[in-house]
């Protein structure tokens, strides 16, 4: 037998602890259209795998289950796992170099310096007499290597995502719940057009599309499938046997 997926086991999970999509997300501040994308399987709202695993532990851990565990399964299935580095590729070039250069002076540098010093003194001496000798300005020479500038600009670091960064990312999901009071055909597109389902949806059955921006709904029989968008139950939009086209944003429709 196949092993389940995380978005299986976690949504399995939830229904054992008797919880709606619309409980959890209270519990867990995680928006109901990143819960039913993560449920199933979809992990591309959450931002990366960093701001996935946390939404795994806060998962596991309302449901029940070990959050720990729940964040390597979702490594095992995803590879979201990071690769490990060793501590001697780091160290090995750099081992036998940089410490001897840092821990050793250079002595043939200073004494070319001390060199040139005596000989100018000496010349100076020799042609200027008993009289008042010059000094020569010397610049001290680092033997540990180019020093960077004072006023160099520093490198610019890599902007990290903040979570409310990713919150806002999710504010232009849709999510369309549709349930059949008897069997009716339904056709569901996204905004730029992508079908999402297109067949009969059976009496007594439901099924959620999530998408960005937008979502094309068409319904044959507008009286026998009653809808919910983004959390707000809007029941049926025709009467039986109707055809009903309509289109849904990110802001919920006021109910009909």
């Amino acid at each position: 037998m196949n092993e389940q997926t995380i978005g299986v086991v976690l949504a399995e999970a939830r229904r054992a602890a008797g919880l709606t999509v619309g409980q959890l997300s209270a519990i867990t501040k995680i928006r109901e259209a990143l819960l039913y994308a993560i449920e199933r399987d979809d992990f591309s709202l959450c931002g990366g795998d960093f701001y996935t695993r946390g939404h795994v532990k806060a998962i596991a851990k309302a449901v029940g289950l070990d959050p720990e565990a729940m964040v390597h399964l979702y490594d095992e299935q995803h590879g979201g796992l990071p690769q490990p580095v060793r501590a001697a590729t780091v160290f090995q070039s750099s081992k036998g170099v940089k410490l001897r250069e840092r821990g050793r002076p250079n002595w043939t540098m200073a004494l070319g310096v001390a060199l040139a010093i005596v000989v100018v003194f000496g010349v100076v001496r020799v042609m200027g007499g008993a009289g008042q000798v010059p000094t020569a300005g010397i610049t001290p020479v680092s033997s540990t290597g180019p020093t960077v500038p004072p006023n160099a600009p520093a490198s610019p670091a890599e902007p990290r995502r903040t979570a409310a960064q990713s919150t806002q990312k999710d504010s232009d999901l849709v999510v369309v719940k549709a349930k059949a009071k008897r069997s009716s055909y339904i056709n569901v597109r996204d905004s730029k057009g992508k079908k999402l389902f297109a067949g009969t949806l059976r009496a007594g059955k439901s099924d959620t599309w999530t998408a960005r921006a937008g979502v094309n709904l068409l319904l044959r029989d507008a009286g026998a499938v009653s809808l919910q968008v983004n959390g707000k139950n809007l029941g049926t939009l025709g009467a039986s046997g109707e055809q009903v086209r309509r289109t849904f944003g990110p802001e919920t429709p006021p109910q009909r």
